[in-house]
């Protein structure tokens, strides 16, 4: 019976499992990563080995592509033997393979060659025999081996690739099919989250709060948003790469674009760049001191993607902090100072709702059967109560900073009615009554922001706000 080969990266599983382990260990440990990419210098196999070595990856966490499994189990149910030859390495195709229990034998990278195209097909030619084996693979570096192989098995490949292909071998079998270009699209935008960019509308809060709508300071703030949007959506990327294995543990972050296998790992740091100069491009149409201000979002950010989002009431403050830089920012665009008092009322909004994100997951996680720590996060089932109690107080602390600042005299300048503000504080109140008690119970988005951009609820509560305000105003 002729022998079924399958390669690994992008075929057996939907991810490279090396850029797995090199962004895992870059993530957790940014001087081993260095200090192995200067000791192996020049050498892939030399590098997979050594990122292999320290990370070892988790073989039940990675995606597989079930109608490659199907075909293996086919073969090995007709009594076909079945193979992984990969140029993953050795130790990464032996923990896939005693994992799924279905090969017959594993060949990959050994540290010094690197088991891929040319060296791959040759390999396979000399155990088996010219056409005396079939092989499932899914990408350029596979042409070689096809043309060596008995069938040429193309896995989720691009027209381009699988035209190829077929001019070049007798036999071929296509699984599956690349994503629409309309479908791909999708895919990237729920990668960069443009769901998120509603979280930017908070670079308009000076320019309201200061009752200055002239159509050049909308503008500044405008193109102020988009560069956040721009800027967030890198930093949304990039956490989605540093949190692939913790993702993939979630419910619901699971089915994200990277997590899923949806999109190649690959294009991430592409994407990751071209949003990031993109953004910069539009900051340097504002004032300095915006483009400042975005330096130090992306550096925050950074921050918390590699170390403080694993640190508990770190991680929340930071949020928190993160949220509110958005609000100075907007300031930095259209040369409107930031009031003490929006600066007050957004410290402990945000940093209620940053708890609450944290309250939300663990509350899940414990329901869920969780005993211990939360993965990639600092807190345990036992900081349930805690949780509850701070965002309760940090809360209640932004609608009475609401009160002061109605009751004061600073908005008597702004506001012809300044009393109708008084409805704010019972609207925000509710809202926030709400909003805890719904993560207490576990039935809220784990983000807090799109929630109640989901919420009709929450949608109506926003609506009376600018009712009250408006009429305030007039």
């Amino acid at each position: 019976m002729l022998p079924l080969v399958l390669d690994l990266d992008g075929t057996t599983v939907l991810t490279d499992t090396l850029v797995e382990t090199a962004l895992r260990t870059l993530a957790e440990s940014p001087r081993l990563f260095l200090s192995v990419l200067i000791g192996v210098f020049g050498s892939r196999a030399g590098f997979k080995r050594a990122m292999a070595a320290a990370q070892p990856i988790d073989p039940a966490s990675l995606i597989y592509n079930d109608a490659v499994l199907d075909l293996a189990r086919a073969a090995k149910a007709e009594g076909r033997p079945v193979y992984l030859v990969t140029a993953a390495d050795q130790s990464v195709a032996d923990r896939v393979a005693g994992h799924l229990g279905i090969f017959s034998g594993v060949f990959a990278s050994d540290g010094t060659t690197n088991l891929k195209a040319e060296a791959k097909a040759a390999f396979l030619t000399h155990r088996f025999g010219a056409k005396k084996f079939d092989y499932a693979g899914d990408a350029e570096a596979d042409r070689p081996v096809w043309r060596q192989a008995r069938r040429a098995i193309v896995v989720n490949a691009p027209a381009r690739l699988l035209a190829q292909v077929r001019a070049e071998c007798a036999e071929v079998q296509a699984v599956g099919g690349p994503h629409s270009q309309a479908q791909r699209w999708l895919l990237v935008a729920r990668a960069v989250r443009v769901h998120q960019w509603a979280k930017n509308v908070l670079l308009f809060a000076p320019v309201l709060a200061a009752h200055r709508s002239h159509w050049a300071t909308l503008l500044q703030a405008s193109l102020g948003f988009v560069a956040f949007s721009l800027c967030a959506s890198s930093v949304y990327v990039l956490n989605d790469l540093v949190d692939l294995p913790h993702d993939r543990a979630h419910p619901t972050k699971r089915l994200r674009p990277f997590a899923s296998g949806a999109l190649n790992l690959a294009r991430a740091p592409v994407l990751m760049g071209a949003l990031l100069v993109a953004s910069a491009l539009i900051a340097l149409m504002l004032p300095p001191a915006f483009l400042l201000m975005l330096a130090g979002y992306y550096l925050c950010t950074l921050a918390y993607s590699f170390v403080l989002k694993r640190q508990m009431v770190w991680d929340v403050i930071m949020l928190a902090a993160l949220y509110t830089i958005r609000v100075f920012a907007g300031g930095a665009a259209t040369h409107i100072p930031v009031s003490p008092w929006l600066l007050a009322f957004a410290m402990f909004l945000f940093l209620c709702l940053a708890i609450v994100k944290r309250l939300t997951e663990l509350t899940v996680f414990v329901r869920g059967g969780g005993e211990t720590k939360l993965k990639g996060r600092g807190y345990v089932p036992d900081d349930l109560d805690m949780l509850r109690s701070m965002a309760t107080a940090s809360g209640y602390m932004s609608v009475l900073v609401m009160a002061l600042y109605v009751n004061s005299g600073e908005v008597l300048p702004l506001y012809r009615h300044a009393a109708a503000l008084w409805a704010l504080c019972p609207i925000l109140l509710f809202w926030i009554s709400r909003v805890l008690v719904l993560a207490n119970r576990g039935q809220m988005n784990d983000d807090p922001v799109v929630f109640a951009l989901r919420d009709r609820v929450s949608l109506l509560a926003g609506l009376l706000s600018v009712v009250a305000i408006i009429a305030a105003t007039l």
